[in-house]
């Protein structure tokens, strides 16, 4: 009797043990639940670039591109632009060694649109950002611009802006010559790169 008593208690222990270890295997624990909340939250990037002078311009600048959300904004602070209207925009290679800029490659443009002022129905440029108003050649002007039209190193060829290059001109972009608006000179250059 003694030996039937201790069977079935072993066998209860065994039995108790298995189902124990079953409900912890199914039952999701906290750092699990933590990692697959972590690959659905958007990751954000930034990019930092600095932008050199060409031409003789003396025109330093600095660049920040950050993605969120699928939108990238992109910030550029400039000193030593001359006072009045100047163009920006991106342009097809990361390359600034020239001295001139053309290095950089005609306006980024991988949808094949004619030139154009950003969201124009007749069509634009992926890197025809546009034009902004230096009010004093002493202080940095601010440049900001938005768009979900672009990304930081997603593959996409007609999205990510890694490896292309950012142009400030000289001059106004007039958004309509073709093929680049006749913005004049480039004056700063900076490729966008990790």
């Amino acid at each position: 009797m003694k030996n039937l008593i201790l069977s079935m208690t072993i066998i209860f222990t065994i039995t108790a043990c298995k189902s124990e270890v079953k409900k912890t295997m199914d039952t999701p624990t906290k750092s699990s639940t933590s990692e697959v909340n972590k690959e659905i939250k958007e990751e954000t990037r930034t990019l930092f670039i600095n932008l050199t002078p060409k031409n003789d311009s003396g025109v330093i600048a600095k660049a920040k591109f950050e993605q969120t959300s699928g939108v990238v904004l992109m910030t550029v602070s400039a000193r030593g632009l001359s006072e009045g209207t100047h163009a920006i925009h991106i342009h097809e290679k990361s390359d600034c060694s020239s001295e001139d800029g053309k290095s950089a490659g005609g306006h980024w443009n991988p949808t094949a649109k004619p030139h154009g002022k950003w969201g124009s129905e007749k069509g634009y440029h992926k890197g025809d950002i546009g034009n902004f108003e230096v009010i004093s050649s002493d202080e940095d002007t601010i440049i900001e611009f938005k768009s979900d039209e672009w990304c930081i190193g997603c593959g996409d060829p007609n999205k990510d802006i890694l490896g292309k290059g950012v142009i400030v001109h000289q001059g106004k972009d007039d958004y309509t010559s073709q093929p680049s608006g006749a913005a004049g000179s480039r004056i700063s250059c900076g490729g966008i790169i990790e």
